[in-house]
């Protein structure tokens, strides 16, 4: 979709099967369905408006409200994300009385997305959106890898997702135009993989290629569709919004 915009093709948009390995449960599933659109000349916080737009015209009748990421975590997890170190995230879960994963890699005890992730999957997110959707932005640059850094804050990216009843439904990016930059990313990711003993596919050259001949400036999300019919027809899980889940193929 990206190389459709370089073409310049204007405001695109499609729904399609996405694939996730190993990632079977409540609300996931290893195949599902995505809505996901991009927005030339359209920022970030027009495209959470469009975002909510839609939602409330499919059914969500609660305003959404947004917050950016760093306020969420502190006020939920009493810590600063941007600031705090890996022991800090670490004591931060333990007030909390959070579980902490057994047998965790030296690499994992010296990660500081390992412990934001932890916080936000385990303690912050399932309290998210349950009044209204919530919409979170502004998360840690380390963890928006195709989005662009803030203008004034370069510790964080542009990039939001959106959660309702604890659930994480969306996720949107300004989206990164800088080829050069976006291969640096590629790499440092290849590298963090390889070290791990983790898979590293290749990245992809032709989006790299894209990116060269020139993206224009635009943001984009992508949006659970089976979560979102789940949480609309107040169903027990993501299977029960599909023909055919993991258990029934």
């Amino acid at each position: 979709m990206k190389r459709l915009l370089a073409s310049r093709i204007g405001p695109i948009y499609q729904f399609s099967r996405v694939f996730r390995v190993d990632e079977t449960g409540r609300h996931h599933n290893p195949e599902f369905t995505m809505l996901e659109w991009y927005r030339p000349g359209l920022s970030l916080h027009d495209l959470m408006s469009e975002v909510a737009e839609l939602i409330a015209e499919l059914g969500v009748r609660a305003a959404a409200k947004r917050i950016s990421y760093r306020d969420v975590v502190f006020d939920i997890a009493g810590v600063d994300p941007l600031q705090a170190d890996c022991t800090q995230l670490r004591a931060a879960l333990d007030r909390h009385r959070i579980a902490i994963p057994e047998a965790l890699s030296s690499e994992e005890i010296d990660d500081r997305d390992f412990w934001l992730d932890l916080i936000m999957g385990a303690l912050v997110g399932p309290g998210l959106g349950q009044d209204a959707p919530c919409f979170v932005y502004d998360y840690p640059a380390s963890q928006a890898a195709l989005a662009q850094l803030h203008p004034v804050d370069p510790r964080v990216a542009e990039r939001f997702e959106l959660y309702w009843r604890g659930v994480e439904l969306a996720n949107g990016f300004h989206e990164l135009s800088d080829a050069a930059e976006q291969r640096r990313r590629f790499e440092a990711d290849r590298r963090w993989r390889q070290q791990r003993g983790r898979v590293a596919p290749p990245y992809d050259e032709y989006l790299l290629q894209a990116l060269e001949a020139g993206l224009p400036d635009c943001s984009g999300v992508a949006l659970g569709f089976d979560r979102l019919v789940m949480l609309l027809l107040d169903l027990d899980s993501i299977g029960d919004a599909m023909a055919f889940d993991a258990e029934r193929i």
